[in-house]
């Protein structure tokens, strides 16, 4: 038996449904090749800020919140790749997306980055780019981006 050139997946997810269609591929080659899969779950600390300093709530209470919307997400994910049979693990980190992508990757050196690419589009576009966008510049192993094909 020849070895896979696919070892590990790093699936990145954000609970947007570009995302669930990443992971769901991401499963079926996972299943295919034999291969592990991580999926990543970041809490945006950009995000975090803003909720805190728009809301009554303290930044611990907002980042408890945070984390659990991600736990409840990864879960369900979980519960996708196992109707696929594909055994996962997951990670939830704090910090800019798009940087804990890339750090997670290098650290598990996967073989390949599975993800869902949401357009952004007027000046937040132009002043901050897209995460997908940044983790394809960034990341040391190829990138896979799978277009949302629910929206049209």
């Amino acid at each position: 038996m020849t070895e896979s050139l696919f070892g590990h997946f790093l699936v990145p997810s954000d609970g947007s449904e570009g995302s669930i269609q990443a992971a769901q591929l991401a499963f079926r080659m996972a299943r295919t090749f034999g291969t592990r899969v991580t999926l990543l779950y970041v809490i945006d600390r950009l995000v975090l800020e803003e909720l805190t300093r728009f809301s009554e709530r303290r930044e611990p209470e907002v980042r408890r919140e945070l984390e659990e919307t991600g736990r409840h997400f990864l879960a369900y994910l979980e519960e996708l790749a196992r109707q696929e049979g594909v055994e996962i693990h997951v990670a939830i980190r704090e910090g800019e997306p798009h940087q804990e992508i890339v750090a997670v990757a290098d650290e598990l050196s996967v073989d390949l980055i599975v993800m869902g690419h949401v357009g952004r589009r007027g000046p937040r576009r132009i002043l901050i780019g897209s995460v997908t966008e940044r983790v394809i510049e960034f990341a040391h192993c190829p990138v896979l981006v799978v277009k949302n094909y629910a929206r049209r």
